[in-house]
This record gives C-alpha cells, sequence and structure tokens, in this order.
C-alpha cells in the first residue's frame, strides 16, 4: 500500500476550505514534498478561493507530518505519479475513504490517467461509483464532470479521454438508467466529442433487450442525421429492432442500405434477423429464409439456429424444434448447451419429462456438459407431475457427478423431500447448502416452513420462521401467508392473530391470499364454526374470499352449505371464481347431490363465461355414477355444441355409464361417433365396452332367451377382440379380468382359464381381483379342490386375498351341500384365534384346505 495508515484529524480540525488528512509513511510524503508551506505562512499560492492546499502542520503533536489537503495539490500530485497508474488509484481511492471529498478536477485527474494507459475495467467501475453514488456522497454532480471531460477533450484534441465518455454511457445502461445514457450520449455530441460506435451498438442493444425498441430506432435514425456511419453490428441490431417491431419490409430496407453503403452482412446480421423474425411468432418462416440463405452460401452460424430452434419451442413446436437441431447438425455446425437448453425447458414446460430427459441424455452423450440451469427445469417438472421421489434421486444423482447446484436447485429438491415427508433429510440438503457457502433466503425459508406445516409439526414452522429473523432476513407476505395456514390447519386462532399483529408491525398488509388461507386451514382442519367466525368479522369481504368459505365447506364435506353461499352470492349478481365452482361442483357429485350441481351447472351456463371443459367432465362423470343417462347425454351434447371438443376419457366415461345400465345400443352409437370424429379409443375404452357386451351374453346365456341376440352381442365383442389386435393393442391386467369374469359368469370356464394363461404368457402378473374372478368360475362349478389350489397358487406369489376372495370360497364351500360346519368351524376358529386380517384367514383356510378330510366335510 502506498500509505501504511490514513486517517482523518479531529473534525475540530476542519475548516470550510480545508480538509486534514494524517499521513504516517514518510516516504509517500516525496509527492506532496513541493506543496508544503509552513502552516503559520500566508503565502498558500497558487491556491485562491475554494483551493485547500497541503500545509505542512509543524505544531502537531505527532511526530509523523500532518498534511492539510485540497484539491490542488491532490491534482498535482496525480498528475506527478501519471506514469504510475495503479499507486494513483490505489491513492485516489484511500484519501477517499478517509474521508477526503474529491472534487471534479481530482477525478477528472485520475481519469485522465486510467484513460492514458487503457485501464477500461478500473474506469469503468470508478465511474459506475460516480453514477451509483447516493446524495451527498459527490461534491458535484455528474453533468458537471461530463462538462470538464468535454472541456479537457476540446482544449487536448483527439486524446484516450474519449474511452471516459464511452464509458460513461456504458455505465448507464449497465445500470438500467437509459435516459440519462441517452442524455449524455448527445450531450457529448453537443460538445463535439463523437461517441465510440461501440457504446452506441451498446446502448441500442440493450434498449431492444428491455422492450425499448422504438427508442433503440429512434437513436439510430437521430445518429444518422449527424453523421454517424454504422459498422455491420449497427446494421445488425437495428435490423433486428425492426423485426421485433414486425416491420419486416423497414428490416430489408436496411438490408438494401447496407448494400449501398458498401457494408456486407455477416452471421450476426442474418442472425439478427432470424431472431426477430422467430419473436413475431414466425418461426416457420425464419427457418425457411435460413435454409434459403445457406442454399445460397450465405454466412450462417449457430446462432442464427438457436433463435430458430427458441423460435419454435416459445411456439410449443417442439418437434419442429427438433428438426431444425438435427439440420443444424447436417450441416456441420455443433449444437451448444444453449440449444439442447431450449429443447430440455421446452418439454419441461409441456409436461413430456420422458423426452427431456431423452433430450438431456443426448445432450451428455455427446460430451456438452450439463449445468443448473437445465437440471432446475427437469427437477420442477417431476415435482409438477408429482413425481417428488424421482426428482430427489435424479437431484441426489446431479450432485454426485459433481455438477455445480445453485440455491434455486437446492430449493426446489427441499421442497420436494418436504412434500414426501422427508423433512429431516430436507433439513440436512438444507444444511449443507449452507456448508456450501450458498446462502439461504426467505423462499428457502418459506418452503421448509410450508413442509412442516403440511405434516403436522407447526412448532418447528414455528421455530423456523424465529430462525430467519434471527438471521436477519424480513419474512414477506408469501411466508406469513403459509404459517398462518398451517396455524389455522391446526386451530391454533390465537398464534394466527399475534402472526397478524406481527406482520402489520412490520408494515405489510394482510392480502386476500392471507385471509383465504386460514379460512381453508380453519375448514380443512374441522374448525368450520371458528371459520365461518373468522369470515364474518372481516371488515372488508372480497369475492376471493368468499370463494374460499365455499371451498372451506367442500373441503370440510360440507358441500350443501357451500351451494348455499354460492346461491347468496349469485342473486346479488356475485359469481366466484371458475375454480372455486369448479370444486363445488365436484363435491356435490362426490356426495351424491347431482340435482343441485345440475343447478350450479346451469347457472355458470347463463354466466358470459360458461363452464369449462373440466366442469362438464366432472358432471357428466357423476350423472353416468349415478345412471341418469339422459341427463349425461345432455350435458354431453351441450358441451359439443359449445364447441368443446370431448377427449378419449370422456367418451370412455360416457360409454361405460351406458354399458352400465346395459345400454348397447346406445353405447355402440357413441363409439362410432367418437371414431368419426377421429379421437382413437384406448385400451380402458375398450375394456370397457368388452366387458358391458360380455355382461350381457352372460345374462342372456343364464335366462337361456333370445339366442340369435347372444350371439350377436359375442360377435361384437369378437369385433372389438380383432379391431385391438389391429390397433396393437395390448390387453393390460384390468382388460383381462374384465373378461376372465365375464366368461366365469356365463359359465365358460375353459376360455376364462385360456384367457387367464394367455396373460401370463402375455409378460402380465394377476392380481387378487384376477384371481378371485377365476376363483368364483371354480367355486360356481364346484370344483372347490382347483379352486382351493387357485388360493395356494396366490400365496406363492405373494398375493393376498381380499374378503371378497374370503366370501367366494364362502359361498363355493356352501354351494356343493356340504356340512356348513365346514365353513362355521373355520370362521369360528379364526376368530377365536384372533385370526381376523385377510393375510392370517388365508393362512387358515390353506390349513384346512391341505386336510382332505376336512376339505370334504367329514
Amino acid at each position: 500500500m502506498l500509505f501504511s495508515t490514513i486517517r482523518l484529524v479531529s473534525r475540530k480540525k476542519l475548516s470550510k476550505n480545508h480538509q486534514f488528512i494524517r499521513l504516517k509513511s514518510v516516504p509517500s510524503l516525496a509527492h506532496f514534498t513541493p506543496y508544503f508551506s509552513d502552516s503559520g505562512s500566508d503565502d498558500l499560492s497558487p491556491s485562491s478561493g475554494n483551493d485547500v492546499i497541503v500545509t505542512n502542520c509543524s505544531n502537531s503533536s505527532d511526530d509523523n507530518s500532518s498534511l492539510e489537503l485540497n484539491s490542488y495539490g491532490v491534482v498535482q500530485v496525480l498528475k506527478n505519479m501519471q506514469n504510475e497508474p495503479i499507486s494513483a488509484l490505489s491513492l485516489f481511492n484511500q484519501l477517499r475513504s478517509k474521508g477526503f471529498k474529491h472534487d471534479v478536477n481530482s477525478y477528472l485527474a485520475i481519469i485522465k490517467i486510467l484513460c492514458y494507459w487503457g485501464l477500461e475495467r478500473k474506469l469503468d467501475a470508478l465511474l459506475m461509483e460516480v453514477i451509483n453514488v447516493k446524495n451527498g456522497h459527490l461534491c458535484f454532480e455528474v453533468p458537471e464532470l461530463l462538462e470538464a471531460m468535454a472541456e479537457e477533450f476540446k482544449a487536448d484534441g483527439p486524446s484516450s479521454l474519449l474511452r471516459a465518455f464511452d464509458a460513461l454511457i456504458k455505465g448507464y445502461v449497465t445500470l438500467g438508467m437509459f435516459d440519462e445514457a441517452i442524455d449524455t450520449l448527445f450531450e457529448t455530441k453537443r460538445h463535439g466529442v463523437g461517441p465510440c460506435l461501440l457504446s452506441c451498438n451498446f446502448l441500442m442493444n440493450r434498449l431492444i433487450v428491455h422492450g425499448k425498441v422504438d427508442t433503440a430506432v429512434a437513436i439510430y435514425k437521430q445518429l444518422r442525421s449527424l453523421g454517424l456511419s454504422p459498422n455491420v453490428y449497427t446494421y445488425g441490431i437495428v435490423i433486428k429492432a425492426y423485426c421485433r417491431k414486425g416491420c419486416l419490409e423497414e428490416a430489408v430496407e436496411v438490408f438494401l442500405e447496407m448494400e449501398e453503403a458498401g457494408v456486407a452482412p455477416n452471421a450476426f446480421t442474418y442472425a439478427a434477423y432470424l431472431e426477430g423474425l422467430c419473436i413475431q411468432g414466425r418461426s416457420n418462416l425464419g427457418f425457411e429464409v435460413l435454409q434459403a440463405w445457406r442454399a445460397k452460401n450465405v454466412p450462417i452460424d449457430a446462432y442464427a439456429y438457436t433463435a430458430v430452434i427458441q423460435g419454435f419451442v416459445s411456439e410449443k413446436n417442439l418437434k419442429k424444434a427438433e428438426i431444425v437441431l438435427l439440420d443444424m447438425e447436417e450441416h456441420g455446425l455443433v449444437p451448444e448447451e444453449a440449444n439442447y437448453r431450449s429443447l430440455v425447458q421446452g418439454y419441461c414446460d409441456s409436461g413430456d419429462i420422458i423426452k427431456a430427459l431423452a433430450i438431456h441424455n443426448e445432450m451428455e452423450a455427446k460430451g456438452i456438459r450439463t449445468n443448473c440451469l437445465i437440471l432446475t427445469s427437469i427437477l420442477r417438472c417431476l415435482c409438477l407431475k408429482g413425481m417428488h421421489s424421482e426428482a430427489v434421486e435424479q437431484f441426489r444423482n446431479f450432485k454426485k457427478l459433481g455438477i455445480y447446484l445453485d440455491e434455486v436447485t437446492y430449493n426446489v429438491s427441499i421442497d420436494a423431500l418436504c412434500k414426501i415427508g422427508k423433512l429431516d433429510e430436507a433439513l440436512r440438503l438444507f444444511d449443507e447448502m449452507k456448508c456450501k457457502k450458498l446462502i439461504p433466503d426467505v423462499v428457502h425459508y418459506t418452503t421448509l416452513i410450508s413442509g412442516h406445516c403440511r405434516h403436522g409439526k407447526i412448532f418447528d414452522a414455528i421455530n423456523l420462521f424465529d430462525e430467519m429473523n434471527e438471521n436477519g432476513l424480513t419474512a414477506d407476505v408469501i411466508t406469513y401467508n403459509v404459517l398462518a395456514g398451517g396455524l389455522s390447519l391446526y386451530g391454533l386462532l390465537d398464534e394466527v392473530f399475534f402472526l397478524l399483529d406481527t406482520m402489520k408491525l412490520q408494515g405489510l398488509t394482510p392480502s386476500a391470499v392471507t385471509h383465504n388461507m386460514i379460512i381453508e386451514g380453519l375448514c380443512l382442519g374441522g374448525k368450520v364454526k371458528e371459520a365461518e367466525k373468522y369470515f364474518n368479522n372481516l371488515e372488508e369481504k372480497t369475492i376471493e374470499n368468499y370463494a374460499s368459505m365455499v371451498k372451506g365447506y367442500c373441503e370440510s364435506s360440507k358441500a350443501i352449505e357451500g351451494y348455499k353461499l354460492f346461491l347468496i352470492l349469485f342473486n346479488q349478481g356475485i359469481i366466484i371464481n371458475r375454480s372455486s365452482c369448479l370444486k363445488l361442483l365436484s363435491s356435490l357429485c362426490l356426495e351424491g347431490e347431482n340435482d343441485r350441481a345440475i343447478k350450479l351447472f346451469e347457472i355458470m351456463l347463463s354466466s358470459g363465461d360458461g363452464p369449462s371443459k373440466t366442469m362438464y367432465g366432472k358432471l357428466i362423470a357423476a350423472l353416468c355414477r349415478a345412471g341418469d343417462m339422459k341427463k349425461a347425454q345432455w350435458a354431453f351434447d351441450h358441451m359439443v355444441g359449445r364447441g368443446l371438443c370431448p377427449d378419449v376419457i370422456m367418451y370412455t366415461i360416457m360409454l361405460n355409464g351406458y354399458c352400465q345400465v346395459n345400454c348397447l345400443r346406445e353405447a355402440l352409437s357413441l363409439f362410432g361417433d367418437m371414431k368419426e370424429r377421429g379421437i382413437t379409443p384406448d385400451i380402458i375404452t375398450y375394456t370397457v365396452l368388452l366387458d358391458g357386451h360380455c355382461k350381457i351374453s352372460s345374462k342372456k346365456a343364464r335366462a337361456q332367451d333370445d339366442a340369435e341376440k347372444n350371439m350377436k352381442v359375442k360377435q361384437v365383442a369378437s369385433a372389438f377382440w380383432s379391431e385391438m389386435n389391429e390397433m396393437e393393442l395390448k390387453p393390460d391386467v384390468i382388460c383381462y379380468t374384465a373378461l376372465i369374469d365375464s366368461q366365469c359368469k356365463s359359465d365358460n370356464l375353459q376360455d376364462a382359464i385360456c384367457l387367464f394363461n394367455e396373460m401370463i404368457q402375455q409378460g402380465l402378473l394377476p392380481d387378487t381381483v384376477t384371481y378371485t374372478a377365476l376363483l368364483s368360475g371354480y367355486c360356481k362349478q364346484g370344483d372347490m379342490e382347483k379352486a382351493l389350489t387357485l388360493v395356494n397358487q396366490m400365496s406363492s406369489k405373494g398375493i393376498q386375498p381380499d374378503s371378497r376372495t374370503m366370501s367366494t370360497l364362502h359361498h363355493g364351500i356352501a354351494g356343493l351341500g356340504l356340512k356348513m360346519n365346514l365353513w362355521r368351524r373355520m370362521i369360528l376358529h379364526a376368530e377365536w384365534s384372533g385370526l381376523q386380517s385377510p393375510e392370517k384367514l388365508t393362512s387358515f383356510v390353506y390349513y384346512w384346505a391341505s386336510d382332505t378330510s376336512l376339505a370334504s366335510g367329514t
């Protein structure tokens, strides 16, 4: 350091025009020697007015020299240090740190030194401080410095000082102070100082990035009128600006302007045009232009491809984005991390995690290193799909690879752990993050608080809240809302009110969301009366508060109360939001209140917005469950009439409804309509139809009437099976189980056994329901030996029977006319032995089944 110690003399020694600095390093005083004088001397020239010279204070009690500094002296010292730029800057900073206020002249002196030696980074940092300094910390305004720089420039002629004008503009732009940057640009021009073209380009480009496209174009036109000669990058920036505005003709005119000026477009210029097209949502045109240019050997670089790929991703056209990536590789350009990142994030945003992971694996296989931005997208997608355990596992894998993981990635993983109840592991990850010098913020604490509230550890949540405050972090509204909801869930109303008071003391106002979380939390915790009281005591109730009360009633299985409140609001001309209406509709349907659900639905129809497709689905499903297919068909037709296209799930629900009430003709008609609309049936659709037709066939077989109709039903079922084979739809466990059950009920046990064996050959594992269906077939034919063998087979595969399995065995034994005391003895002995669970009962049945004398009833 230039000085070992620099400290201010007592403020009592300061006068209006003098600043005293004690300099304790004798060698360093050499720079000030020409400007020393006796403190008692009247000869202070060349100082005058507000100039203060460096003065030797001979009567100082300190053995070392005390120096009285002024701007003139500092400027002269800095000039003497012209060839020692680092030392000069160090002196400048130390004087400032010890309280000396540099004026325009001393700033100008150090700026000239930095410019002369080309120390641009240090110059940028110095001027950034000047721009960003708080009021009162400078004894001059920035325009004064600009004026002094301009005067110096005019006096000395073209010099390295030009760098300072550019640095000043760049500083303003970096801080987002665009008005000041523009003023500085044209002020320097007024003084005859032409700023560097790079600064103009930088300003215009940043204006475009911040959405100030018109301003960027206006600056370009103004600079052109002042005689600016653009370079290829200037033209590229202007082309990008016009494209972002959608002014493609003007962008083409810039290309013509370049041609007239003799400036050849480069890869940046072409990429700028393509990027502009893609930002305007015209990525298809962008790709066509790219291909046409490439065919003419126009210079196209990776950035141009990146722009088009990002354009297609923004338009959700991910397949086309992949085609562009492939085209890029085919033409010898190596894809970059940005290309793959766009695709991975695009697939994550669309919820296609399998494709996202495939793209990510492809990227890594090509040696392109992944990063925390890509990984965070993957983890978030997994969490949004409810795959929290998988997200945690992926995080662990990424960590093992030594990839840098930032605070956001850690927070996503902590949240996933909280969601699956692994709070201890979440806390360990939180501590690990701190050990890696990643500083937790309010978001991390809020995530942990939310997790602890969700899993009943409310007091741990409070402790985390206190810890956050102790660490100097200020809770935001979201944190308060989360904790208020958690406290409400456990009925801690006193603590809720205390929290609200704390929130207000912090200057935060409880929002409608705060009140909503308290209301819904109380209802979820079974405190409906308390929720009603809190709601009624709100001075100003918003529509959101009413909606939360309705949702609260639904959460506490009081949908009728929610419906009553909805009607009160409706009669006052108020309709709550769609999500609350959907919640109410779903709850009414679940509670079997179909008439009220239909009334709510009709009210929604009368509103301007109308029911959503999801609402139609909920109502249709409820009506199908109730067997009211007439009303279900009405809702279905109304939905189609509104232009909402039913999907395969909705069609399948309707088909199942018709099959359940034995309306096969209507089911077949609807199935035909489904195929006409181009909606492809899935395995569940065919399972529903096969099951429905097989059940009808079974009933007709038992009745032994109308053999012709029975044969027709079987033919239709056979046709469904053939269609499945043509579509290469493989039957799943549910499908096979439905068919086996139907065959058993039709007394076609051999066909059922064939299906059972075929299922196993296909690699599908029968479950308890499948075994029970086949078991009923054996029992129905009185073949108890094979029935009990099947039970043993279940046991050997680790499949536990349920109550239906036991009931089937019971009826099988009873149907044989065996001594009923066999079954009674089995059950009584099981009860006496305390064998209440299905597993224990099963073991007991195996014991009885193994003894042939007992099984025969003797």
